[in-house]
């Protein structure tokens, strides 16, 4: 049995010629003021939105893609106002890619422009790690969906969506849940959880992020109180999210790997849709914890498990670093890195925190379907339906990028 997953492309443009660079340029500001002009007149529906775009001078793939995306903003994202920075969006009829071993690049995309015979190819330096799903798109073992082009002070950037196959895991009563834990101290702490028993736990530590964060939200601020050039503010924040980027990958890939040594694995993730409207550690940790991107973090291991086939689980985060996860009472973090449980009736006396935390979010996935006990004295019920207590499958992901954006240090 086979299940479709969708996932988005990445790849950088090579450096293109000043004339491909100058049609780049003018297709995409071209597409930003159309894009404006039919925001800005009110239209919600194809039809309109064509009557706007039509004079201009844009391939069809894009303003086939505005048709689609311009109704969107106002029913589905109920925008007020558009920010001046939106990608070029085109339609899946603009995914034209060709490879060849020849080239110092092998994959090469053929631009889209206006009129006939004018689009052209341009190399494109792909993610090492996504190589082989170009090529299922090449074959058309996958299926294009939406293009997205973005400039940057010194690159071209092109994601491109795509639905493919992926083999569903084997369903098996014997399942090992393994939970991750995404936080501060630790980068992850992963915990197995076999027969209700903790099982082989990974850590991975996060001093070289947090290091990273610190470095660069200190350089940030200086530069911009010296008002730096935007170019050298960019540059600095374009260093430190590659760099943060790096660790998430190797982390999240770690991750996986540690899952895959475990017969029918499940990895069990914390749904954090509202850690920020709940955290409150004062000003200065709260800045520290919502700069981290928990959720793009977790998004690389479920994107990972995802394609290693296996199944990924969400469930309720309440009390996981507070809660026992031998009794099931709350205990106490009387140190950063210890949980100590009080209870005399509990073998458990104290443990490294972060693992007991792990161990809380694996075993939150019931497979007879009932609620889990985090509250002292809480009895196990058949669930009533509400997010607060079931494992829940993870929503869509949003369209909007989950890395951090320079826009949160201009506060």
């Amino acid at each position: 049995m086979s299940e479709t997953v969708t996932k988005t492309l990445q790849a950088t443009l090579a450096t293109p010629t000043t004339g491909k660079e100058q049609r780049l340029q003018r297709l995409l500001d071209t597409y930003r003021t159309a894009l404006h002009d039919a925001f800005d007149a009110g239209a919600n529906t194809m039809s309109t939105v064509n009557d706007v775009v039509t004079p201009y001078d844009l391939p069809y793939q894009a303003k086939d893609a505005l048709k689609s995306y311009v109704p969107k903003l106002r029913k589905t994202y109920d925008a007020e106002e558009l920010d001046d920075e939106h990608p070029l969006r085109l339609v899946n009829r603009a995914a034209k890619f060709d490879y060849s071993d020849e080239r110092e690049h092998g994959f090469v995309w053929q631009a889209p422009q206006p009129g006939r015979g004018t689009n052209f190819w341009i190399p494109l330096r792909i993610n090492p790690d996504q190589e082989s799903l170009w090529f299922d798109l090449l074959s058309e073992d996958s299926k294009a969906g939406e293009l997205r082009l973005q400039r940057h002070r010194t690159s071209w950037e092109l994601h491109v969506t795509v639905e493919y196959s992926v083999e569903q895991p084997t369903d098996s009563d014997d399942k090992t849940y393994i939970g991750f834990d995404v936080g501060e101290s630790a980068l992850i702490t992963g915990c197995a959880l076999k027969r209700d028993v903790p099982r082989k736990p990974m850590l991975v530590s996060g001093s070289q992020a947090r290091h990273l964060r610190k470095e660069m939200f200190t350089t940030l601020r200086r530069l911009q109180s010296r008002d730096a050039a935007e170019w050298r503010v960019d540059e600095r924040f374009d260093h430190y999210q590659n760099a943060l980027t790096d660790i998430v990958e190797k982390a999240s890939r770690k991750a996986v790997e540690y899952a895959r040594g475990f017969e029918n694995p499940v990895i069990v993730l914390e749904d954090l849709s509202y850690i920020r409207k709940h955290l409150d550690y004062g000003k200065y940790m709260n800045r520290r914890l919502h700069e981290w991107a928990f959720a793009w973090l977790q998004g690389r291991i479920e994107d990972k498990a995802t394609e290693a086939g296996i199944r990924v689980e969400y469930v309720n985060a309440a009390y996981t670093s507070q809660t026992c996860h031998a009794c099931g009472r709350l205990g106490r973090r009387s140190q950063q890195a210890e949980f100590a449980c009080s209870h005399d009736d509990c073998h458990v006396s104290k443990f490294q925190a972060d693992i007991n935390a792990a161990a809380n979010i694996a075993s939150r996935v019931n497979p007879w379907g009932e609620s889990v006990r985090w509250e002292p004295g809480r009895g196990d019920s058949p669930q009533d339906g509400s997010a607060c207590d079931s494992a829940t499958a993870h929503r869509e992901t949003s369209e909007k990028s989950s890395q951090m954006t320079l826009a949160a240090y201009s506060d």
